[in-house]
């Protein structure tokens, strides 16, 4: 379309003449089902560029059409949704190359920041061109297992226009998402060891972990007066307090906020001793102090250490038992572990977790997952 008519204004007398022609061009454009300015036809690939729109009467007076160069970035992609089309003609020989040096340089790692590449596909990537070489082209990509044609596609577009990862927020800012109240976060940094407390219904769990991640202690207490009666504050001082006797000194306490919500009723009585517990928990183990130091005592929500390793399943977190075996088994087998254990606490907790057991010891595993998170949410 180099020569696209339209109305003169200075020749005001054409009018009525032209009046068919406007009408053309508007249908043109923007009737449906019509090859068209912005309708194109599905078996071809039209260059948009910037052209000029000029009138039939004085051929000097013209008007840039412009913006159409972001259609281009659209174009290609909707194109190569048609599984007919060869993936190489999609893409100009820059994108082509930009997307081979991403596949065929990339780690496994690396490759699992690209969307749609995690797990077995970057697996597979990296198997595919170890045994058969680089790729060479778009369509050779379609030879590694679990990658067809419309997954393909998505894989490109995302290498050429990765997703940006909004920056996070540091300081207390990003630190009141997990803990309350809220710490200076260098005071938090330089503990040295914390200990984790989580209450069950019948127990309490606690895990002592210094800033390496080393295990240093990792128990847990039945409680007889739990859940019984009328909650009376008396029976539950004298548990608590005795499970509180047995903990090491260290910086910090880290409770875990349970994620109940008060409008479920049927749960209501379990909230009501969690809450109690907690209560308690604070004020055993706060020390007195002056006014504007630091807290000892702090909450830690049981829903951010869910999401930090991927227990949550729809509004609800799953069990930590596997991930604790896992932590376990890498402590003994791998020379640099994720979790360090000493070798008489695997030994003693290895059998804790099976799931054949009525009692899978759920409160240690949250207990020794909540202070690995702790330690590592202070990284990010």
């Amino acid at each position: 379309m180099q020569w696209v008519p339209f109305i003169c204004k200075r020749n005001a007398g054409l009018w009525r003449s032209n009046m068919w022609i406007a009408k053309r061009l508007l249908s043109s454009i923007f009737l449906k089902g019509h090859y068209s300015l912005f309708c194109r036809p599905p078996s071809s690939l039209p260059e948009y560029e910037l052209k000029f729109l000029h009138c039939t009467c004085c051929r000097r007076s013209r008007i840039m059409i412009s913006g159409l160069d972001t259609l281009n970035a659209s174009v290609s992609s909707e194109l190569c949704q048609e599984k007919d089309k060869p993936l190489d003609s999609c893409y100009t020989a820059e994108q082509r190359a930009v997307i081979l040096q991403r596949l065929n340089v990339a780690t496994e790692s690396e490759l699992e920041q690209v969307k749609l590449l995690r797990g077995r596909k970057a697996v597979n990537i990296v198997k595919y061109r170890t045994a058969h070489g680089p790729f060479n082209s778009l369509e050779s990509v379609m030879n590694v297992p679990l990658l067809k044609h419309k997954s393909a596609v998505i894989v490109f577009n995302s290498i050429l226009n990765p997703a940006d990862k909004k920056e996070r927020k540091k300081g207390k800012v990003h630190l009141a998402k997990f803990i309350r109240p809220e710490v200076d976060r260098t005071l938090l940094e330089d503990a040295s060891s914390i200990v984790s407390i989580v209450c069950g219904t019948n127990k309490i769990a606690w895990t002592h972990m210094d800033r390496a991640r080393t295990v240093l202690d990792w128990q847990q207490a039945e409680c007889k007066s739990f859940m019984k009666g009328m909650y009376m504050a008396s029976d539950y001082l004298e548990d608590i307090s005795t499970v509180i006797s047995s903990f090491p000194p260290t910086d910090f306490f880290l409770v875990e906020k349970p994620s109940i919500s008060p409008q479920n009723t049927s749960l209501y009585p379990v909230l009501v001793h969690l809450r109690t517990v907690e209560a308690m928990l604070f004020a055993l183990l706060t020390p007195a102090r002056d006014p504007g130091s630091p807290p000892k005592v702090l909450n830690m929500m049981r829903t951010a250490v869910g999401r930090h390793f991927n227990l949550i399943v729809g509004d609800c977190r799953t069990s930590g038992a596997e991930t604790v075996r896992k932590m376990m088994t890498e402590s003994v087998m791998k020379q640099d572990p994720r979790v360090l254990f000493p070798h008489d606490l695997v030994l003693k907790h290895r059998n804790s977790f099976q799931m054949s057991s009525r009692n899978r010891g759920e409160e240690l595993c949250d207990a020794l997952l909540q202070a690995v998170a702790f330690f590592e949410l202070l990284r990010e």
